[in-house]
């Protein structure tokens, strides 16, 4: 069991990975960031499914714009408010900062940290940044984002890109150009791990049943599938079962600009060339391969659990 920050812009598939979560890990807290939602929504968000859940977690608020680019608009297949627009959120959107949290947490407890970001990593990047002395304290880093063209994932909000990775790409790069402690979860791997609107009823959670009404008729209008790929689980999944995951390194980079803006590079040539944009940098673990039937399997047991 690890202690986790888990850092989400919380919508439909982030609860889902929250619950799992709850119940295989020690939850420090939740810090919000935009993404699926404006900031202030997700903290109310996060709240509102933590009280619904039964989850003992404290949640902060964290950043609410990029940290370079123009806000891009929210995501709607999560529904307006997020969380499929199930349930009146009269909770507060006002919380402590998020990023002094994550910094005053892993300088306190060093080494003993797992971030688990499943939104833009713009909490992240602006951590490490004011207080580069955490990234050697952070024990890992698991991302849900990007993508890398396996199986034909490269991207699900442009051909090139993935949404967690695009609403922050220069964030995104500074993370996963650190010295930091880095798993990539990328869509390779969790488009690979579905569940269906049936089996969402047969998990007897009502909660989770409520929230994702929007995100499955989404799915089916645009796919012709009456279900969902658990992308942000597959973070925790890592944490869970590593072993069946398959793994490679590589430097990564992130395109900032331009048609590819948002897109996960990593170093394929080991040839010489005149500029090489990965120099120096260290190697990341990149998730290309997984066991989805081990995964499903145990995302299943642990929500059916009493």
């Amino acid at each position: 069991m690890r202690t986790l920050i888990f850092d989400t812009d919380i919508g439909v598939d982030d609860a889902f990975a929250l619950a799992y979560a709850a119940r295989t890990q020690h939850l420090l807290g939740i810090t919000t960031v935009f993404g699926n939602v404006a900031v202030g929504q997700a903290v109310k968000n996060a709240r509102l499914f933590c009280d619904k859940m039964a989850i003992n977690a404290a949640v902060w608020r964290g950043c609410s714009r990029p940290l370079a680019l123009t806000p891009s608009a929210p995501a709607r297949l999560h529904g307006e408010d997020g969380l499929g627009d199930a349930f009146d959120n009269a909770f507060s959107d006002e919380a402590p900062g998020a990023v002094q949290f994550i910094i005053d947490s892993v300088r306190a407890q060093p080494h003993q940290i797992t971030l688990v970001a499943i939104g833009p990593l713009t909490n992240i990047a602006t951590a490490i940044n004011q207080a580069p002395d955490i990234i050697p304290l952070v024990k890992e880093l698991v991302i849900m984002g990007g993508a890398f063209g396996t199986d034909g994932h490269s991207g699900n909000v442009t051909p090139f890109s993935e949404f967690n990775i695009w609403k922050d790409p220069h964030a995104a790069d500074q993370v996963l150009a650190s010295a930091l402690n880095v798993v990539v979860i990328p869509l390779d791997v969790t488009h690979k791990v579905l569940i269906s609107g049936d089996e969402v009823q047969r998990l007897n959670q009502p909660v989770l049943s409520a929230i994702c009404r929007p995100y499955l008729a989404y799915s089916l209008e645009k796919e012709g599938f009456d279900g969902m790929a658990l992308h942000d689980t597959l973070a925790v999944a890592w944490l869970t079962l590593p072993q069946v995951f398959t793994l490679t390194e590589s430097p990564l980079r992130v395109i900032t600009e331009g048609i590819a803006c948002g897109q996960t590079v990593r170093k394929l040539s080991a040839l010489a060339s005149r500029a090489d944009p990965f120099a120096g940098l260290p190697a990341q673990r990149i998730a290309l391969g997984v066991d989805a039937d081990a995964v499903r399997a145990h995302f299943f047991e642990i929500l059916t659990a009493p």
